[in-house]
C-alpha cells in the first residue's frame, strides 16, 4: 500500500483531504493508497443526511466549527486535531472486500498494540467493546473509498454539542450516551498521538508518495465541488421549524418553513393581541437567513409592539432562538 504525503506540513480544511481522496481514485494508477490527516474543529454529515437534523449549526458557528458534507453515506461525526482521519483508496469497488480488508487491518494493528479491538456492525472499530472509529465507504467510478475516524483524544463533550439539536437536555443527555458508548484510544496506550500515526504508516504501507504541487492544484480545483453552497445544503428538503414561549405580549407560537437555511414561510400565532398587520413582522424576514443576527438586523427598525402589542425585539428572538 502507498502512503501518501503532502509538499506541506500546515494544516488543510477537511474538505480539502476529501478531494485529495477523489484526485487519487481519479487520476493516479490503481493501486492501494492510504494517508492520514487531521483538522481544527469540524463537523462532516453524510451525503443524504438534512444538515440542521445533524447539526447544531447555532453552536458550531459561535464556536469556530467548520462544517461539511461528504459524498460517502452514513452518520454525522465530529473531528478536531485530537482524532486521526484515515482514508483508503482501492483499486475495486467491491464494498464487502474493502470494509473487511482495509478495517480488518487496522484491527489487527490495534491488536498489536494489545488492545481488545473488533469490527462490529456495518462500519465501526470498537476496543474494550466501545466505539474508537466510525467508517464510511464509497465509489468513484471503478474504484472505492474508506475514510473514517479514530478517536485519539477528542473532547467528546464537545463533539455531542456540535452535532446534537440546540436543546441542553438533549445535549446533556448526549454527553452521557457518548461517554458510555465511546472511547479515545489515549485511556488504553501510552504512547503519543505521534507516535500511534507512525505505527499505522509503518504497518500499513511498503511505498511512499509524495505529492507536487501541480497535484495540489488539482486537488483544490476538485475541493471547490465540497465548498459550493448547493452541495452543502442542496440535499436539503423544504422543512418546518416551529418555536413556542410564553412572554409578556401572551404565548406566541412562530412558525418557519426553512429552505438551505434561509426563511421561506412564516406564521405567527398565539393568544396575543393584535394591533397591526403580521407582514410589519414576516416580511422583513422572508428570505433571511434562519440566525439570530439576521432576525436581530432585520427587524431593527422595526417596532413590534405596532403589530402585537406588547411584543418586544428582545423578547420576540427569545421565543425563536
Amino acid at each position: 500500500m502507498i502512503n501518501v504525503r503532502y509538499p506541506f506540513m500546515e494544516t488543510k480544511r477537511l474538505s480539502f483531504y476529501l478531494a485529495t481522496e477523489e484526485y487519487l481514485a481519479l487520476n493516479l494508477p490503481p493501486e492501494e493508497y492510504f494517508f492520514l490527516w487531521q483538522v481544527k474543529p469540524t463537523v462532516i454529515f453524510g451525503r443524504n443526511q438534512l444538515i440542521e437534523n445533524e447539526v447544531n449549526l447555532d453552536y458550531v458557528k459561535n464556536n469556530g466549527i467548520e462544517y461539511y458534507r461528504r459524498k460517502s453515506g452514513g452518520g454525522c461525526v465530529y473531528a478536531d486535531f485530537s482524532n486521526i482521519m484515515l482514508s483508503f483508496v482501492s483499486p475495486t469497488y467491491d464494498k464487502s472486500f474493502v470494509f473487511e480488508s482495509y478495517l480488518g487491518k487496522v484491527v489487527d494493528l490495534l491488536k498489536g498494540l494489545g488492545l481488545d479491538a473488533q469490527f462490529s456492525g456495518r462500519n465501526d472499530i470498537l476496543v474494550g467493546g466501545l466505539k474508537v472509529s466510525g467508517n464510511a465507504f464509497y465509489r468513484v467510478k471503478d474504484r472505492s473509498i474508506v475514510h473514517g475516524t479514530m478517536l485519539f483524544d477528542t473532547d467528546l463533550e464537545e463533539m455531542v454539542r456540535a452535532i446534537t439539536p440546540d436543546n441542553e437536555k438533549l445535549v446533556t443527555k448526549g454527553i452521557v450516551s457518548a461517554r458510555s458508548r465511546v472511547t479515545n484510544l489515549k485511556e488504553y496506550l501510552s504512547i503519543d498521538i505521534e507516535t500511534f500515526k507512525g505505527y499505522l504508516e509503518r504497518n500499513l504501507c511498503d511505498k511512499e508518495l509524495i505529492l507536487d504541487r501541480s497535484e495540489i492544484k488539482k486537488i483544490e480545483a476538485i475541493e471547490k465541488s465540497y465548498l459550493d453552497p448547493d452541495f452543502i445544503y442542496g440535499k436539503n428538503p423544504d422543512y418546518t421549524i416551529i418555536k413556542k414561549k410564553k412572554v409578556e405580549a401572551g404565548l406566541i407560537e412562530v412558525s418557519f418553513v426553512i429552505k438551505n437555511q434561509i426563511v421561506k414561510k412564516i406564521n405567527i400565532l398565539g393568544d396575543y393581541f393584535l394591533t397591526g398587520d403580521l407582514e410589519t413582522i414576516t416580511k422583513p424576514l422572508i428570505n433571511k437567513p434562519f440566525t439570530k443576527a439576521a432576525f436581530s438586523e432585520a427587524l431593527t427598525s422595526v417596532d413590534l409592539s405596532e403589530c402585537i402589542y406588547n411584543l418586544t425585539l428582545s423578547d420576540f428572538l427569545e421565543i425563536v432562538f
